[in-house]
């Protein structure tokens, strides 16, 4: 059976809110190839203490571990929030087929908010963007996890 977009960021939702149990922002992702999933993770900086920890970079990693592979041919990556640059760097080297995310970000998103950087032909490889699917769900999870730090 074919999982839908849905279906995905659903799951990457479920991670997100891991982080938060954990006060870091929460931001969770899943990578997916062949409608299995492969890899999983959610926000760690603060308690990896490890700016490049971010739900999409441990991703990638897990990914490359259970693929033996640090090219990620034909997957596609799911994330609640629009990727960093940092992330969309990694992501084009990775060689993502797919990336799927649901909260826009305004201040640092680089899959066509801030910066447009999967598909920017001076890249010699381009990744399929979807935004904003489950887009209110994945938005109010940030932002709740906001008011509450704003009332600390």
């Amino acid at each position: 059976m074919e999982h839908s977009d849905e279906y995905w960021m659903e799951h990457a939702l479920h991670l997100a809110r891991k982080a938060a149990e954990v006060d870091e922002v929460p931001v969770g992702a899943v990578i997916v190839k062949d409608n299995q999933l492969i890899a999983e993770g959610w926000n760690h900086p603060i308690q990896l203490h490890d700016p490049s920890a971010h739900a999409e970079m441990i991703a990638l990693r897990q990914a490359g571990i259970t693929l033996n592979n640090y090219r990620l041919l034909d997957t596609t990556l799911y994330v609640t929030l629009e990727p960093c640059v940092m992330c969309v760097g990694a992501m084009i080297h990775a060689r993502v087929g797919r990336v799927v995310f649901g909260a826009y970000d305004a201040k640092t998103g680089a899959a066509g908010s801030m910066f447009d950087l999967l598909q920017s032909e001076k890249h010699n490889h381009k990744i399929d963007v979807t935004g904003g699917v489950l887009e209110e769900q994945c938005r109010d999870v940030l932002q709740e996890f906001f008011k509450r730090k704003r009332v600390k």
